[in-house]
């Protein structure tokens, strides 16, 4: 089992940057496929960005070019840059970590980009 806690959310003006970090505890982090996710007021929950366990990444069309994901094995932490911030981009972002049939959540930052 692993645990997974974020850190690095707030109050952003559009335009402005922010990272995130999940730091992940309990298991063999290296082995875990990791993905931030984003859930707005009233809409689901959407992938942002996903990382395999071997470095391969993905990224949701809206956030192409302006989000990086990255992990530190070393230091069981998986980040997400998230430049060019915009007022769409505002939710609830929540780190998620995969192994097989097994899935595991953080409890979220809240992200705000707003003037």
């Amino acid at each position: 089992q692993v645990q997974l806690v974020e850190s690095g959310g707030g109050l952003v003006q559009p335009g402005g940057s922010l990272r995130l970090s999940c730091a992940a505890s309990g298991s063999i982090f290296r082995v875990y496929n990791m993905g931030w996710y984003r859930q707005a007021p009233g809409k689901e929950r959407e992938l942002v960005a996903s990382i395999t366990n071997l470095g391969s990444t993905n990224y949701a069309d809206a956030v192409k070019g302006r989000f990086a994901i990255s992990r530190d094995n070393a230091k069981n932490t998986v980040y997400l840059q998230m430049n060019s911030l915009k007022p769409e981009d505002t939710a609830v972002y929540y780190c998620r970590g995969d192994y097989g049939i097994s899935h595991y959540w953080g409890q979220g930052t809240q992200v705000t980009v707003s003037s």
